[in-house]
């Protein structure tokens, strides 16, 4: 089978291991599929998604000259609509961040974002002062 970078191909998973999955795709060629190309969803552990002799889809993403061949599952499935539905709030979280500073100046923006930070700052040192004991008497 030739293969190329970008082609979907079919493949078996042959073997597990904590940063990735091996897998089949025909008689002499094989490839990993590294964690993070697993799944849209985060994952703590490969074998929490995927398990021996596995039948996946798998994209091509590099070809290297020593004969290293890097997959994606992740690259083959389409988005699913709950994400997409999951994005949107932001959007509309944005929006209106963004028609309450209208009338605000940069300089302004910036003035109260350094003013709350560095209050946010002086409560965390006061914090960690009365937990380590070093409260100002």
């Amino acid at each position: 089978m030739e293969l190329e970078v970008g082609k979907i191909v079919d493949g078996v998973v042959t073997g597990l291991a904590k940063f990735g999955a091996f897998v089949q795709i025909d008689e002499n060629t094989s490839g990993l599929v590294h964690i993070s190309e697993v799944s849209n969803d985060y994952i703590k552990e490969v074998s929490d998604v995927l398990k021996k002799g596995d039948k996946v889809k798998v994209k091509v993403l590099s070809i290297d000259p020593s004969g290293k061949i890097g997959l994606s599952i992740k690259q083959t499935e389409e988005k699913k609509k709950s994400e997409y539905k999951k994005s949107v709030p932001q959007a509309v979280t944005l929006s209106k961040v963004v028609h309450k500073t209208e009338n605000t100046s940069f300089d302004e923006m910036l003035s109260k974002f350094m003013k709350d930070s560095n209050e946010k700052i002086e409560s965390a040192k006061q914090r960690k002062n009365v937990r380590q004991g070093k409260t100002k008497r």
